[in-house]
């Protein structure tokens, strides 16, 4: 399987519903490096997996939807918790609906899965993969 990964970042402010998250329940900040790979089993005609630019410019268009926003007040985002997984699946379906209807070329169309990693910190991730 060849894989490309491009990386950008988004800053947020969220609250998270539970216990389990302490402090965290209450309205902070948050910075995610952000890296979407592409992934299929065979070279498309020019020999690549997906245009590295078109990729990089789709990422950066679905997270401006989110970044320098409270995830709290977004309608598109209402009943999630907002935790590194579930923004991981969130990055990774509204990317894969810009791939499938010919935002990253034609040639992309043809991409096997497609994987959000969220970097919390330097010591902690977390990703979400789905087939395409």
């Amino acid at each position: 399987m060849f894989s490309v990964t491009v990386r950008d970042h988004m800053m947020i402010a969220h609250s998270l519903s539970g216990e389990t998250f302490g402090p965290a329940q209450r309205l902070h900040g948050a910075t995610f490096v952000v890296d979407a790979s592409f992934r299929r089993a065979a070279l498309d005609g020019d020999g690549i997996v997906v245009d590295i630019g078109r990729a990089t410019e789709e990422l950066r268009a679905v997270l401006a939807e989110l970044t320098y926003r409270n995830l709290d007040d977004e309608p598109g985002l209402a009943g999630i918790n907002t935790t590194t997984e579930a923004l991981a699946r969130v990055i990774a379906d509204r990317l894969a609906e810009r791939l499938l209807t010919g935002a990253l070329g034609e040639p992309a169309r043809e991409l096997d899965a497609l994987v959000v990693t969220l970097h919390e910190s330097h010591i902690a991730w977390a990703s979400y993969e789905r087939p395409l």
